[in-house]
């Protein structure tokens, strides 16, 4: 399972990467609305992050970010995640609190929904890339080759 989720975190990476170049290239025609949803990727990567090792959230879920900073923080978000599966139990369960109501999980359900939250607001993105004149890049696992 840690394989698995290795393979599928250096994926998100990449890709998150790859936009993160995009954002700059392009700075002139990056939606409001595009920066705020890939500051929402890395915002909630980070605090799913940090309910998993019960730290505290440094972002808000909602949280802005300049375009220059998108780099280094997907890049923080990913070596904390690699540090996650190295040491944890993913198997092991997680007790955390949101909207007052306690929640259970696993950490692999947890990692999970990283990437499924991460791909649902990336093709959000590539609407929004698509509406201002940019392309949209090609996210889909099935089309990432390790490199």
């Amino acid at each position: 399972m840690k394989t698995f989720f290795k393979e599928i975190f250096e994926y998100n990476y990449y890709i998150n990467q790859k936009l993160g170049d995009a954002y700059h290239t392009n700075t002139d025609k990056i939606s409001e609305k595009a920066q705020k949803l890939y500051s929402h990727i890395l915002n909630a990567h980070q605090i799913w992050n940090n309910r998993i090792e019960a730290r505290r959230s440094a972002f808000g879920v909602w949280e802005d970010h300049a375009i220059h900073e998108f780099r280094d923080i997907d890049k923080a978000n990913h070596e904390h995640t690699f540090f996650i599966i190295d040491t944890l139990d993913l198997n092991s369960t997680v007790s955390y609190t949101k909207g007052g109501k306690t929640f259970n999980k696993k950490i692999c359900e947890l990692l999970f929904h990283v990437i499924n939250h991460s791909t649902y607001h990336r093709g959000q993105i590539a609407t929004e890339f698509k509406q201002n004149g940019l392309n949209p890049l090609a996210t889909d696992y099935i089309l990432y080759e390790k490199k």
